[in-house]
């Protein structure tokens, strides 16, 4: 089992920044590549990171590239996504997940809780 609490949601401005985190626990950290989806009301889960186990390689789709950034802290077991300049249409609720190779696949094996991130303009 692992289990991932995130934190760091919130009301932002549209052009302000936000630092999600992600706190993981019960298994080795380092097993897993990690990643971080949202999901807005209506919409489909979209994925919007993803970071390899040494945090060398990262993926980010078109939607957030140059905007979102994702790193991991293996000493802290925490995975964060640094989110600039943000707009109103990254209003969701923001998961984190864990999983064997996230980069190539999506498949997700843990997912915490969600952290609602709201973007006001």
């Amino acid at each position: 089992q692992v289990q991932l609490v995130e934190s760091g949601g919130g009301l932002v401005q549209a052009g302000g920044s936000l630092r999600l985190s992600c706190v993981a626990s019960g298994r080795t950290f380092s097993t897993y590549t990690m990643g971080w989806f949202r999901q807005a009301p209506g919409n489909e889960r979209e994925f919007v990171a993803a970071i390899s186990r040494s945090g060398s390689s990262t993926l980010h789709p078109d939607s957030v590239k140059g905007r979102f950034t994702i790193s991991r802290d293996m000493a802290k077991n925490t995975v964060y996504l640094q989110m600039n300049n943000l707009k109103s249409e990254d209003t969701a609720v923001y998961y984190c997940a864990a999983g064997t190779s996230l980069l190539s696949t999506r498949r997700v094996d843990y997912w915490g809780q969600g952290t609602q991130v709201t973007v006001s303009s």
